[in-house]
């Protein structure tokens, strides 16, 4: 069944910032102590442990020994590059400067994100409301089709005259079909309208069930001649399915709205 909860969709910074948050919080604060010294620059367990969720996506304290180790050899091992002489003359790079500073700005961005976010309370009203108002713009009906794919108009043209003269459909797609779907005879399974491209979904809409279009179709992918095989009535799915996309829909919402008040507000020149 098919159901978008993200209809009205936030800015792309709102879902980065979002994403990136799972990262930004999962490791919880705490008083950092030295675990070594490279070139009289200290390695703090804060930095380790940080080290350690980004690279293997997972809290610290589910790690093996052996794994700590060797990501704090490789944390070594990029505080002996960082401590050479030559990084001075690198830090003077105009390109890595800009790196360092978006690099910053980026983590600066993310903490001020997870209080936003932390702060927000999605209540059962709006995500009640939220579910109904995206169940009525779902469709309302699905459909299971077959199709064959050809380059040409003309061979799409042949084919329709195949099937005219009793040609079976399955067996044309699996000898004519160019389309990844040729060698299961074309079966494109159930789907809802907008889950493909409008010329097809439209052709598929205008056939009764066990009708194939008497015209080629075309598209971006190429020709078409489509069977419609059956069709039924599509129902969303129950709110308990869809909440985690719901909430998530509506965090990127509100967010969206405090970034529009700081545009709004923010002093820009």
């Amino acid at each position: 069944m098919y159901f978008n909860p993200g209809t009205l969709r936030a800015s792309s910074i709102a879902a980065v910032l979002l994403v990136g948050l799972a990262c930004f919080s999962a490791v919880a604060p705490a008083s950092a102590e030295t675990i070594k010294t490279v070139n009289g620059e200290a390695i703090d367990s804060s930095v380790l442990d940080f080290y350690i969720q980004s690279r293997l996506q997972k809290p610290p304290a589910q790690v093996t020994a052996e794994e700590r180790s060797q990501l704090l050899d490789e944390l070594t091992d990029i505080y002996l590059l960082t401590t050479q002489d030559a990084v001075k003359e690198v830090e003077d790079d105009p390109r890595i400067q800009a790196q360092l500073e978006l690099q910053r700005r980026g983590i600066l961005a993310q903490a001020v994100a997870s209080t936003v976010f932390a702060g927000m309370n999605i209540s059962e009203e709006e995500i009640q409301a939220e579910y109904e108002s995206q169940s009525k713009l779902a469709p309302t009906m699905q459909y299971k089709a077959r199709h064959i794919l050809v380059e040409s108009q003309g061979e799409a043209a042949d084919v329709i005259t195949q099937l005219d003269n009793g040609a079976d459909f399955s067996q044309l797609a699996k000898d004519r079909s160019t389309g990844p779907s040729g060698p299961s005879g074309g079966d494109l399974g159930w789907f809802a309208p907008n889950q493909m491209v409008k010329p097809f979904s439209d052709a598929v809409a205008s056939l009764e069930d066990g009708q194939y279009t008497k015209s080629p179709v075309q598209t971006d992918f190429g020709w078409h001649v489509i069977m419609r095989e059956d069709s039924r009535q599509s129902e969303p799915p129950t709110l308990d399915n869809v909440r985690p996309k719901i909430q998530q829909t509506l965090q990127q919402r509100r967010f969206q709205e405090y970034l529009d008040k700081l545009r709004a507000d923010a002093k820009v020149e």
